[in-house]
């Protein structure tokens, strides 16, 4: 049976860490704040907002939120940007996209500035991580899935990794990384042959699956041992959320999974408060 990395733990352990940091910050006169920029009601949104707004209050990170309707212009957008750009005290920024049709989202991006982007959505953050200066900072769920194997003091040094997906927001930045960390990474996507792609994971030490397809990881692509983060979050053909991995058929082969729910999601707004905090210290 598989050991379950579960989300919560790693998460309340984040939590106490940065409560701990805040409150230094706070006796240097220094008060941790995160800017929620957000535009509409989408569901999704919402509830990762409440999400955020909890962690916050266990951190004791102050929130500002800036909530416009869909019929915001850009320019209005880019307006607010600059003035939370220019307040000294706002420390980080979080700006939930996709934005409305109509709305630049590249414009929108770039108008942020690299040191308060706590979310990874800029060039410059983007480009921190490549370079390993770190201006800026990760994607908040690919730096989870960091936490998570630091949590469970599972050393990625010379492990054969392999992520499946190569978006900006998961894929890229958790392979970087891993690397980062002394791992040895091969990405494959979409376009990656299907053998090939079994064949590559059941050869890897730890795989991280974040193709957005659901249950697409069965036993196949599991090699006996193995570390499984599955940051996929999809809704079944029952109506329940699941990830990139089948479950069932992952579990009795691997060494440790994450359960979705309640594995690297669990663990998103604790990094993203955490990212917060760490661009409050750089101001110090």
């Amino acid at each position: 049976m598989a050991q379950l990395l579960k989300g919560k733990e790693v998460a309340d352990a984040l939590t106490e860490k940065i409560s701990a940091k805040v409150e230094k910050l706070k006796s240097a006169g220094i008060e941790p704040a995160l800017a929620i920029l957000r535009v509409g009601e989408n569901p999704s949104d919402l509830s990762y907002e409440r999400g955020a707004l909890k962690r916050a209050e266990k951190t004791g990170v102050k929130i500002r939120q800036f909530i416009y309707e869909e019929s915001v212009s850009q320019e209005t957008l880019l307006e607010e940007i600059d003035q939370i750009n220019r307040d000294p005290s706002i420390h980080g920024v979080l700006i939930f996209r996709p934005l409305p049709a109509g709305i630049d989202d590249e414009a929108v991006r770039a108008a942020l500035l690299p040191e308060k982007d706590v979310d990874g959505i800029t060039e410059g953050s983007l480009a921190g991580i490549f370079t390993g200066t770190h201006r800026g900072c990760a994607p908040c769920t690919a730096r989870a899935c960091m936490e998570i194997l630091a949590h469970y003091g599972i050393d990625l040094t010379g492990k054969k990794t392999a992520v499946l997906g190569r978006s900006l927001v998961i894929g890229r930045p958790a392979a970087m990384l891993a690397m980062e960390k002394n791992a040895t990474v091969t990405v494959c996507h979409s376009r990656t042959g299907k053998e090939e792609m079994k064949n590559i994971c059941k050869e890897s030490d730890i795989l991280i699956a974040a193709m957005g397809k659901a249950a697409m990881v069965d036993a196949d692509y599991i090699k006996e041992g193995q570390i499984v983060l599955d940051v996929g979050i999809n809704v079944n053909e029952e109506g329940k959320l699941c990830g990139d991995v089948d479950f069932d058929a992952a579990e009795p082969a691997a060494g440790a999974i994450t359960p979705v729910p309640g594995g690297v999601g669990a663990v998103t707004t604790a990094v993203l408060m955490l990212q917060t905090v760490e661009a409050a210290e750089k101001t110090l």
